[in-house]
């Protein structure tokens, strides 16, 4: 049975207006650190790398698979993104991520969009790659287990804040709404530390260099290419994610404050779907390809410019 993939983001409505312009100001601030950082390394042999790796996660986000329970988990990525391209780039392509998921297919609200991009880029990126730089030298086991505990760990960092911005905003109780997210995410979190082993695991075996930013790509588009073919593919079984909501969805449901969650008020490729197609693998097919290639085009946009000023 085909399925389309289910939102994935923190709606308006769930959080309240002083909480949501605060992470605003905070995301602001971490972004702009992150430009300023990386208009100072950025090589331009880099900036393929960070196109496909925004690709991938974007692609690799509408895979919702199951948990217990009725619910479904999805891959974050930030863990990955800041492995593979250090935190300050890492946090410039998960943001670039989650903004076309907001704006493009109306997954995530505007208004709390920079809780959004601080809860799945900035703090995930920030944790994958600080334990990261602890196993890094170690022996390639040691290494991967511990890749593995990053990005589990980086899965609950970011439900436990997305509980706090709940309970600060008086959308859920404290002592109510912090067990049951944790509770689901510490499964959804075997799933990302799987995705991110793997997708390591396999960089280290084909491309080693990519895990040096100074050596990476070697100034050859040949692998950015694969790379890109492999999102795609990934794109191409996307309808056969699961349909059951998400860890986020499910609580709010479980909680009451589900009705809380507001519309956008517009809608290009809403849900993942090509409006005129319907809801089909097609048009679920066709939307995740559309992102991941506007993924991709805007890193490498962003990249040439910061590059040229570096």
């Amino acid at each position: 049975m085909l399925f389309s993939p289910t939102p994935l983001h923190i709606p308006d409505g769930f959080l309240n207006l002083v909480i949501s312009l605060l992470f605003w100001a905070l995301t602001m601030a971490m972004v702009g650190l992150a430009i300023s950082k990386t208009n100072k390394t950025l090589g331009e042999r880099q900036i393929p790398l960070m196109g496909v790796m925004a690709a991938f996660i974007f692609a690799a986000q509408m895979l919702n698979f199951p948990v217990a329970g009725g619910t479904s988990g999805h891959f974050l990525g930030g863990a990955l993104a800041a492995i593979v391209l250090g935190p300050w780039a890492g946090i410039l392509t998960m943001t670039a991520v989650v903004a076309v998921q907001g704006l493009l297919f109306q997954d995530g609200g505007l208004l709390v969009m920079g809780a959004n991009i601080f809860n799945m880029g900035i703090l995930t990126a920030a944790i994958g790659f600080g334990l990261y730089r602890a196993v890094r030298n170690r022996p390639r086991a040691l290494r991967l287990g511990g890749i593995g505990v990053a990005a589990w760990l980086s899965t609950i960092a970011a439900a436990l804040i997305t509980s706090l911005q709940l309970w600060l905003s008086g959308t859920s109780r404290l002592e109510i709404v912090i067990p049951a997210m944790l509770g689901v995410h510490a499964l959804i979190g075997f799933g990302e530390a799987v995705i991110t082993v793997a997708a390591v695991a396999f960089i280290e075996q084909t491309r080693p260099d990519l895990l040096r930013a100074e050596n990476s790509a070697n100034g050859k588009w040949g692998w950015a290419v694969a790379g890109m073919g492999i999102s795609l593919l990934v794109v191409l079984i996307s309808p056969l994610a699961s349909a059951k909501p998400d860890g986020l969805e499910r609580i709010a449901e479980d909680l009451g404050f589900i009705n809380a969650g507001r519309s956008a008020p517009y809608e290009i490729l809403p849900d993942y779907t090509v409006p005129l197609l319907g809801e089909t693998a097609l048009s679920t097919i066709l939307a995740g390809a559309i992102g991941a290639l506007f993924v991709l085009g805007i890193l490498i946009l962003v990249g040439r410019r910061m590059s040229s000023r570096a």
